[in-house]
């Protein structure tokens, strides 16, 4: 993957863009990515974004925001396609004097290297995605290295050596997924002042299905990796980039078995999460689990089952992770509206009064209510678990002595929790429980969905012991719930 493909790095194209339904008036322009601020279009010229009405003595400009869906452009040699696209300003003339000389256009995506006829158009074979720490989580390397020792001293020899590994591949729900590496060979950098040797591997995960997909297709493949690998190093990692394949335009015109390469299609987004393919790797210590604890045929399978039977509970733990809220109070109630929609997706709620009772109770109950109150009663007969019985459930699922090291007092932990969350959501204000005791119910509450997340996909137990203690940010949240959320001994 060329470095220009990087989400982390800026990107700029130079070329004539145009609307689809209109390719005879194109308009010349610059393209320019930045991580930060996304994609933006500067044009010399501009497409018309002024809507006009009739007034008394002539016309007035109404004060309307101009989109288009789709923009296509012919730029630095290449085709480019740009999606979902807002007229953020414009400069003219004046009204109907020449058109616009200036326009600056905002755009949501930009696809460097083909020429979609609509948002949804399935063109694209196969999806290549590299996220930040997937060469760590897949624990997979072509590099091997060797130290030269003689009596027991190192004597200044070693060496660096490159193999291609295996590429291990699964099907899932009708697409082939494959952990894929692509590396340089030995090259020497030769200055003045030093030799320099390098080689680079580089890790991403290729799906290739069995039906071409769409952009949104392939996004998902990405999203659903990004929120893998956060999840398995338990933190926010980025996407690197999207690299997308669709037949030649032209393969017709060769003969058959001709070899030909597919057509390369690079996607540009602004990401949730900033990445910088350049920064350290993560700490081991502090990975949950890697392609070591589960193979990537194992986990490949079990995370997109997972997702589809728990996706709304991931999307929102691992929001904590993307785009945390400024405020505890806000993450508190991520955190807990996390854990009661795991809690049921896992179906193993127990209703507190059994069903066949429940509904001759509330029948008399209900006949025993004043007629102007039934109303009212009857919202309030509910035969479900409780948020602190749920939370006390969750709890009781990963291991025993994993979950007993980071919640030493379940029942503490539980309580404070609920309450804090009702007297958040009832009255918008907690005023039983201290910060210190809000900070650790968010983390303690956010770490007992991760667990019960990594169980249900079949991470050991002893890996979990392993964690608990290793990872300084789970053995940090350990210690702040002994403290904080445990009843003292008199």
């Amino acid at each position: 993957m060329s470095k220009d493909a990087r989400l982390d790095l800026p990107a700029e194209w130079t070329g004539n863009w145009w609307l689809p339904e209109n390719p005879e008036h194109p308009v010349p322009g610059v393209l320019r990515y930045e991580p930060e601020e996304g994609l933006r279009l500067l044009l010399i010229g501009g497409f018309e974004d002024r809507t006009f009405h009739p007034i008394d003595g002539g016309m007035d400009e109404a004060d309307e925001t101009f989109t288009w869906p789709l923009l296509l452009g012919s730029a630095d040699n290449k085709e480019i396609t740009l999606l979902d696209c807002l007229s953020v300003s414009s400069e003219s003339y004046g009204l109907g004097v020449g058109g616009l000389h200036k326009q600056t256009v905002s755009a949501l995506t930009a696809l460097v290297g083909v020429h979609l006829k609509n948002v949804d158009q399935e063109a694209f074979t196969k999806c290549e995605v590299s996220v930040e720490n997937l060469n760590l989580w897949s624990d997979s390397s072509v590099f091997t290295k060797t130290l030269g020792i003689k009596d027991e001293k190192l004597n200044g020899e070693g060496s660096i050596h490159v193999k291609p590994t295996n590429e291990p591949s699964v099907a899932v729900s009708g697409t082939m997924i494959s952990l894929a590496h692509v590396h340089t060979l030995p090259h020497f950098d030769h200055m003045r002042g030093q030799t320099r040797g390098r080689m680079r591997d580089t890790v991403h995960v290729r799906f290739e299905p069995t039906k071409a997909c769409s952009l949104a297709g392939a996004r998902e493949y990405a999203r659903a990796i990004q929120d893998l690998v956060s999840l398995a190093t338990h933190t926010a990692c980025a996407i690197l980039w999207i690299q997308l394949r669709m037949p030649p335009k032209d393969r017709d015109y060769y003969p058959e078995g001709y070899p030909i390469r597919d057509r390369e299609v690079k996607v540009y987004f602004q990401g949730t999460v900033r990445g910088d393919a350049e920064a350290k790797a993560l700490n081991r210590n502090d990975v949950l689990f890697t392609c070591h604890d589960l193979p990537f045929e194992e986990i490949m399978p079990r995370w997109w089952d997972i997702r589809q039977r728990f996706q709304p509970a991931s999307n929102m733990i691992l929001g904590l992770r993307y785009a945390p809220a400024r405020y505890v109070e806000g993450n508190l109630l991520t955190a807990t509206g996390a854990a009661e929609v795991l809690h049921r997706a896992l179906r193993i709620d127990e209703s507190p009064i059994p069903k066949e009772d429940f509904g001759p109770l509330r029948e008399v109950l209900l006949d025993q209510t004043p007629d102007k109150y039934r109303s009212w009663v009857k919202g309030k007969l509910r035969n479900e678990p409780t948020l602190r019985e749920r939370l006390i459930a969750l709890a009781a699922l990963p291991d025993e002595e994993t979950m007993s090291t980071l919640v030493p007092d379940i029942d503490q932990w539980a309580k404070v929790t609920t309450q804090a969350r009702n007297d958040l959501a009832h009255n918008g204000q907690t005023p039983k429980q201290s910060i210190d005791q809000l900070l650790a119910s968010v983390k303690v509450t956010s770490a007992v969905v991760i667990f019960n997340l990594l169980q249900v996909l079949g991470v050991p137990g002893e890996r979990q012991r392993e964690v608990i203690h290793r990872n300084s940010e789970l053995h940090q949240t350990a210690m702040q719930a002994r403290i904080h959320l445990t009843v003292s001994e008199k």
